[in-house]
């Protein structure tokens, strides 16, 4: 076994574009969930109107790249809207039992023939992003330390990407020792009291529900372009779950809780699937026990179990604080 590679590996997929991406998406989640308390289950709905409304105005309708961006946030707004107008006001797991629908019924409705004309249906949008490549000021090429190296492409996107993330990092930062971030944290703790206060709760969860959805859809875009294609099945609801392992992971409540989360859960994830690649092909493990083809699956199963040990002995995640739990009765 060549444990440079399997090193180089992990290495590669915990600071890589996708780390990033996902980081940006649960940084939206964590605003929902960490800090208002709201149980949004379809945080993967707001990353594929975000994908979707950038890919369709640009290659379905020819339009400014600039224009999609925008197009990708109006449609994370309305989606926010749609979902929160009706459920915000009633008990939590309403808005759980919405958003999962709602995010799966948006994945079969873009791969449908009815929407085939527009979203591409099962076949999905590919190649709308050149513009956003044609800005890169990355020379053709391969760039990197040691074997962790990375396309000009990918290296991009990356900038872009972590870019982003310490932008929205900062802005939530911000908000979150705000007046308005502690009326949100105290709807978390406790919504009567804070509506005894004279909070109008109802608006302040509307507002958390539309920034987190604004954030998904962004790192719905990145996504987008980044593989330079979109397409319904890439968005499935597993992906939210994916979010809060990362969440769970990193301290959910905290600003860097995500990106520690994402760091981890990708390079842990790529390391296992290139350890096992490697032992079976070097003889260490049997392929009659696993088969190349069953590594993807044993490696989730091996990061479930360890997350099942981080729960039972640090329940609030690498970055959060436990004294902090018993505070807050988490």
């Amino acid at each position: 076994m060549d444990f440079s590679v399997i090193v180089s590996d992990a290495l590669r997929s915990g600071i890589g574009p996708i780390a990033a991406i996902y980081a940006l998406a649960a940084m939206g989640l964590n605003l929902h969930f960490g800090y208002t308390g709201l149980l949004n289950f379809g945080q993967v709905g707001f990353m594929l109107v975000g994908g979707y409304g950038l890919a369709i105005t640009v290659s379905t309708f020819d339009g400014p790249m600039w224009l999609g961006v925008l197009g990708g946030i109006a449609c994370a707004i309305v989606l926010a809207l749609l979902l929160g107008l009706p459920t915000l006001r009633l008990r939590a797991d309403y808005l759980a039992i919405t958003t999962i629908a709602a995010g799966e019924t948006l994945r079969l409705f873009y791969r449908s023939s009815w929407a085939e004309p527009v979203t591409g249906g099962v076949f999905g949008l590919q190649r709308f992003a050149n513009d956003f490549y044609a800005l890169s000021p990355i020379e053709p090429g391969t760039y990197g330390v040691w074997l962790v190296r990375f396309s000009s492409r990918d290296l991009w996107v990356m900038i872009v990407a972590w870019a982003l993330v310490l932008v929205v990092g900062s802005l939530l930062a911000l908000l979150i020792h705000s007046p308005w971030g502690r009326v949100i944290r105290s709807i978390r703790e406790d919504e009567v009291a804070a509506r005894s206060l004279g909070k109008n709760v109802y608006a302040y969860k509307m507002q958390s529900l539309v920034l987190g959805g604004v954030i998904g859809a962004v790192a719905g875009m990145m996504q987008a372009i980044q593989v330079q294609s979109v397409n319904p099945d890439n968005y499935d609801p597993a992906v939210t779950f994916f979010l809060y392992t990362l969440l769970v992971l990193g301290g959910a409540g905290r600003i860097l809780g995500p990106v520690v989360g994402s760091i981890l859960f990708w390079l842990v994830l790529s390391f296992l699937d290139s350890a096992l690649r490697q032992a079976i092909d070097a003889g260490y493990i049997s392929p009659d026990l696993i088969s190349t083809s069953e590594v993807g699956a044993v490696r989730f199963a091996l990061v479930g179990v360890a997350l099942i040990l981080l729960v039972a002995f640090r329940p609030q995640g690498v970055l959060g604080s436990r004294k902090e739990m018993v505070l807050s009765g988490r």
